[in-house]
């Protein structure tokens, strides 16, 4: 027999057609990963918007083996711009982590480019700034991935 002291609202199943009740753990952890959503996405449409405002900058990035630098930039801008728009819609988040994690790694030769030449970017940084940007485009992987891509945010 069913008491009311033997039911705990862990036991008792969610009503027809609704979600259960989310523990304070996941209804915080729900709450970081909306904000990491829209941080995520504002970083990337202000990034993306900053590759037309300063082309300039980004055409130097771009290694000297590559073609077309502007249109690489602009490109690559565009993308930036219309993956963060996508992270902020969770119908578009997953396909958005992909193309921007896509992104990420095709523009980490500019990266290298900076780190090994520091002389031609004296005037926005120092050489070890470049090298310490090299690992930090890692973590900006990790977020895009556990933002967009982890199972359990669809």
């Amino acid at each position: 027999m069913v008491t009311p002291q033997s039911v705990s609202p862990a036991t008792i199943p969610p009503p027809r057609g609704g979600t259960a009740r989310l523990s304070r753990d996941n209804l915080v952890m729900v709450t970081v990963r909306k904000v990491a959503a829209v941080s995520l996405g504002i970083f990337f449409i202000a990034a993306g918007i900053n590759h037309y405002v300063h082309s300039g900058f980004y055409v130097r990035a771009v290694p000297p083996w590559l073609p077309l630098h502007l249109l690489l930039v602009q490109i690559s801008g565009a993308c930036e711009i219309f993956g963060g728009i996508g992270v902020l819609m969770p119908l578009t988040r997953r396909i958005s982590g992909i193309g921007l994690i896509a992104l990420l790694v095709a523009v980490f030769p500019a990266n290298i480019q900076m780190a090994q030449h520091p002389q031609l970017y004296h005037d926005v940084g120092s050489a070890w700034m470049f090298y310490v940007r090299l690992p930090l485009q890692f973590l900006m992987i990790v977020w895009v991935w556990w933002t967009c891509l982890r199972s359990h945010l669809r």
